[in-house]
């Protein structure tokens, strides 16, 4: 099966039962994750997807917090696209963020949120400790996912015209790693998954894309990876 094409429409229709974990995020309560490194303190952005807001990350922040994190939630709003305002927004709370800690901050994204995570890398990285995003379209054709037609249908541009300049293909100047999975019933599997130059790892997960921060097994593998690579 080719890799770089969105995904069968079989495969996303698979993902739509997952909105209701999305949904409850942020009356769930966080369990231990067995055999994840302790946090110790690291300051952590969650950045989450289009179509959403930081209530869809709440259990991905609270297992964090319960892990030795310190998670933060992106104050971003509603997310709908790529915006001038929303990246204004964003690089204003990665250095509130990192002010207050007084550390880098490591940049967890999903999906969308992974664009985000990664030109806000690019960009001063001298605030940005680690970057890892799930699930991200940051490679290839910006058509090779299930979302473009939604995506244009409710912004005032296409996905090839993004209103700022910057390439989420570029490798930030940190380390960065790109979780994707061949299940992934929005994004093709390529697509978030890179080229080896465009990340220094690429780790391939058993989670859907809907799945991917919000149900309990994928929420543990992310903080397990997290820690693994903090601990480099």
């Amino acid at each position: 099966m080719d890799d770089t094409a969105p995904p069968p429409v079989a495969r996303f229709l698979r993902e739509l039962p997952v909105t209701v974990p999305i949904a409850l995020a942020p009356l769930r309560r966080a369990q231990a994750v067995a055999g994840a490194r302790d946090g110790a303190g690291q300051p952590v952005l969650v950045i989450p997807g289009i179509l959403s807001s930081d209530s869809a990350t709440a259990l991905l922040r609270r297992t964090l917090d319960a892990t030795g994190y310190r998670a933060h939630a992106s104050q971003l709003g509603f997310l709908t696209g790529i915006q001038k305002k929303t990246f204004a927004r964003a690089l204003d709370r990665l250095a509130e963020v990192a002010a207050a800690e007084r550390r880098k901050v490591a940049l967890v994204g999903w999906s969308l949120g992974g664009l985000y995570a990664r030109v806000l890398a690019q960009r001063h990285p001298e605030l940005v400790e680690l970057v890892m995003t799930l699930g991200t379209p940051f490679s290839g054709d910006r058509r090779a996912n299930n979302a473009w037609r939604l995506y244009e249908a409710i912004n005032d541009h296409s996905v090839d015209a993004p209103p700022v300049p910057d390439d989420p293909a570029i490798k930030p100047p940190v380390p960065t790693i790109a979780l994707w999975s061949r299940t992934d019933g929005v994004i093709a599997p390529a697509a978030a998954r890179g080229l080896p130059h465009e990340s220094d790892a690429e780790v391939e997960v058993p989670y859907s894309h809907f799945a991917m921060a919000s149900t309990r097994p994928a929420i543990a593998r992310v903080v397990t990876e997290l820690g693994d690579w903090l601990a480099r």
